[in-house]
This record gives structure tokens, C-alpha cells and sequence, in this order.
């Protein structure tokens, strides 16, 4: 038996493309491991989203050739979103690899590892706003007791820092029946927790069904026995709706969470990034969502230095961010993208500055996220457990406002045995920066 290592990079979309090639090929009696030396194939899923995910992306596969030339390794493979971008580059430049997979032909990851193992070259990138629909079973990478379910696929918004339109092609949903046959086997396979992420979540279904879905997909995968918590990510703040707002807001398994990417807060910089919404705007969306559901956990992303942002666009902001207090909030200094109008634009923002300013507001959330975790002292609230801290009588766990991977922690003290994915009812004693700490509630499990 063959074995592969299989390396993932970049968000958890990619991810999910991962685990689809890792069932795919797992089918056809590939074996895997996490030893590169061990590798008779070796698949690097890439990323190029931002700077450093293009070199984290180019130095993996470098790293991986070394193994090609001088191990047992027969077969280097890449896919994702750097092959798609630059598929003929990485074929001319890099000799060890033997296959390039774009983000629409993963599914023929089988065909392009036997014809590399035959001695061919293999380079498949087609179409990108094909729709890959498999009827593999996806291989969890994330423990089991949560996963993520992509809903849709490419984005239509075009917002001028952004290169995805161009590699994950336009916007096109997964059709619902599909989603909740998959939701069905993750549930079988032990998963309580599904993570819904595309592009944009919130334009779900207008494709297929000529309007928002979402909320409807929702309704649907409440039903499937097994599941406990949903959660959405991804949610475009001028697409949501009162519809949406009312599931969540009514179905009990939907978490009381979500994730708003609203880039910045001055309208001139806003308008430059091509972003379809204004201050005013985002002000009302905040507080249309936290009058409808009073204990939401609202998280954010935000760009500091992009192109144009003077000292007062830094400082609108910052106090913007002071007043919203948002739950959970993360920056990342721009990063000029070929091919795409903001690296062209005038005025670029030096380094230092950016970083700069990165800096300046996440030392704001931190201190407005040290207070939102003192006011959680002494409430009581379901987690759901990840794993056991080793040496000690405590676990790991999540809150309804942590999202895995991206957030933060609970841990709880107790001498009770518990198990990865059982929920438990946990009273909160106390606060360390991001994370809090507590013990088990009068009611055990549930």
C-alpha cells in the first residue's frame, strides 16, 4: 500500500476540499501519514490570499520537492488555489512537482497521482466556475465532534483587494439536498458541531433558488439528529436579513454567533475597497442584531493600512471599534495582491505604518476583550469539550462564542472523566486574557 501526506494550507474551505481528495483517495486504498520521510506521495493543498499565505504556500512546496529528490517519495502533487493562480510557473520552476490541480479539478486528484506515479505530467485546471460535486465521503481532520460544511463556492463581490473572484470563480451554492445528506453523515460519523463557510454565507441559495436561503438551510439542518450547534461564518453584513435574524434567533441549535468581515469603518476607505456598505450601515446592522438576539457573539476582521488610509481614517477606526465593542476581532495589515486594483492604487501605506496601526487596534480589543471575559464570571453556559490538559484534573473546551481554531478557550477544572465532544454545563469563576476558566455546573451532561 501507498502511503500519502497529505499537507493543508489556508482556510478551512480549503480544508474541506482536503478532506474530500483525503476520502477520494482513501477509497481507492491509499494509505496516509504525517511522516514526510514515510511518503510514497506527498499533496500540498495551497493557499494565496494574502502575502504571507503565498510564501507559507511556496516554501511548503519547496520543502516538500527536498523529500522528492531525495527520499522515497515517487509523486509530488499541488492543488489549491497557488496551483490555479500559478500553474504554469510552479510546472516550469519547480521540475519535482508532477501535478497541478486548480480549485475546480481537485476531484480528479485519483487520476492525476496515478498518472504522475506512470511518469506523466499532469496539469488540470479547468474552468473555475465549475461546481465540484462528489459523492465522496469526506476523511475529518478536525478531531470529529465538529466540521465544517462549505455551502457555496466563488464570490461575485470583487472588492478591490481581493484575488478569489478570479481563482474560486463566481458565486454558485451547493444544492441544499446535497448539504443535508452530507450534514446526515457527519452526524453518523460523530460530529455535534456544524461550521457553515463559503465565501459568503449569506447569499446562500439565490443561484439555485432565486433568493437567500440561508435561513431555509438552516430550518433543514436543525432537523438532523446528532447535531448540536451551527454555526455560520462568513456573513456579509449588507446581505443579512430579517429572515435569517429570525432563525437564529428562534432555532436552538443555531449558535448565537457570528462572523461579520467588515474590512474598515471610514466610507472613503470603505468605498475604495469596493465594500457595499457604509459606517451608518454597519452601526445599524450591529444594532438591529444585538436588539433581535441580546446575547450574540459578534466577530470581525478588519484591514489596517490599506491604500489612501491617512492618520484620521486610522483614527474614525478606532473609535469605531472602541464604541462597537465587538466580541471577537481580528486585523490584518494590507497586502498588495497582483492583479488586482488596490496594488495599483496611489498613495500605498509604508510597512511600518500598517503594522503600526495593526498593532494600535488590537491592543484596543484586547483590552475591550479582557473586559468582555470579566463580565462572563459567574454565568453558566454549555461547552462543548475538546480534549483533556494533560497532567491535570481539567479540559479544554468552547463556548457558544468560540469558533475552533479562531478563538478562544474554557477550562474547565473538575474530576469528572469527560470525552471530546460531550457538552457539558459550566459555571464560569474566572478570566485570563482570552480565555476563561470555570467548573462543572449543577447539571452534568446533556
Amino acid at each position: 500500500m501507498m502511503n500519502i501526506l497529505f499537507v493543508s494550507l489556508g482556510c478551512d474551505k480549503n480544508l474541506v476540499d482536503s478532506e474530500v481528495m483525503l476520502g477520494m483517495l482513501s477509497k481507492k486504498g491509499y494509505g496516509f501519514t504525517d511522516d514526510e520521510t514515510e511518503a510514497d506521495i506527498i499533496v500540498v493543498n495551497t493557499c494565496c490570499f494574502i502575502g504571507d499565505a503565498k510564501e507559507e504556500s511556496i516554501n511548503t512546496i519547496l520543502e516538500m520537492a527536498e523529500y522528492k529528490k531525495e527520499g522515497r517519495c515517487k509523486a509530488l502533487v499541488v492543488t489549491g488555489c497557488l496551483a490555479q493562480r500559478y500553474k504554469q510557473e510552479i510546472i516550469d520552476e519547480i521540475p519535482e512537482v508532477d501535478a497541478v490541480l486548480g480549485t475546480t479539478t481537485y476531484d480528479s486528484i485519483v487520476e492525476a497521482i496515478e498518472q504522475a506515479l506512470g511518469g506523466e505530467h499532469w496539469l488540470k485546471c479547468e474552468d473555475i466556475d465549475r461546481l465540484v460535486l462528489t459523492d465522496a465521503k469526506r476523511i475529518l481532520t478536525t478531531g470529529g465532534h465538529y466540521a465544517h460544511l462549505k455551502i457555496a463556492e466563488g464570490c461575485n463581490k470583487h472588492c478591490t483587494y481581493c484575488i478569489i473572484p478570479k481563482l474560486r470563480g463566481a458565486y454558485r451554492s451547493f444544492p441544499m439536498e446535497r448539504l443535508v445528506e452530507e450534514a446526515k453523515e457527519l452526524a453518523e460519523q460523530g460530529v455535534k458541531e456544524l461550521i457553515l463557510v463559503a465565501q459568503e454565507t449569506t447569499l446562500y441559495g439565490v443561484d439555485l433558488y432565486g433568493e437567500k436561503s440561508l435561513h431555509k438551510l438552516l430550518k433543514e439542518l436543525c432537523k438532523v439528529k446528532g447535531i448540536r450547534w451551527i454555526r455560520i461564518q462568513y456573513c456579509y453584513p449588507e446581505e443579512i436579513y430579517d429572515e435569517l435574524i429570525q432563525t437564529i434567533k428562534e432555532e436552538p441549535k443555531v449558535c448565537h454567533y457570528l462572523d461579520l468581515p467588515i474590512q474598515h469603518a471610514s466610507d472613503r476607505i470603505l468605498k475604495r475597497m469596493g465594500r457595499r456598505t457604509s459606517q451608518q450601515d454597519l452601526r445599524d446592522i450591529v444594532a438591529k442584531l444585538r436588539e433581535e438576539i441580546p446575547d450574540i457573539c459578534l466577530r470581525t476582521t478588519l484591514i489596517s493600512g490599506f491604500p489612501g488610509e491617512t492618520e484620521e481614517d486610522h483614527e474614525e477606526l478606532l473609535d469605531f471599534v472602541d464604541e462597537m465593542e465587538f466580541d471577537r476581532l481580528g486585523v490584518f495589515a494590507y497586502s498588495p495582491e497582483e492583479d488586482t486594483p488596490a496594488a495599483s492604487m496611489p498613495e500605498q501605506v509604508a510597512d511600518e505604518v500598517k503594522e503600526d496601526r495593526r498593532d494600535e487596534i488590537m491592543e484596543l480589543q484586547q483590552e475591550i476583550s479582557f473586559e468582555k471575559a470579566d463580565d462572563m464570571i459567574g454565568k453558566s453556559l454549555w461547552c462543548m469539550v475538546e480534549g483533556k490538559v494533560a497532567d491535570e484534573y481539567a479540559y479544554v473546551a468552547r463556548t457558544y462564542k468560540d469558533a475552533p481554531g479562531i478563538d478562544g478557550y474554557i477550562f474547565i477544572q473538575t474530576m469528572e472523566e469527560l470525552m471530546s465532544g460531550d457538552f457539558v454545563k459550566v459555571k464560569v469563576t474566572g478570566a485570563e486574557e482570552y480565555d476563561l476558566i470555570g467548573e462543572i455546573d449543577d447539571e452534568f451532561t446533556k
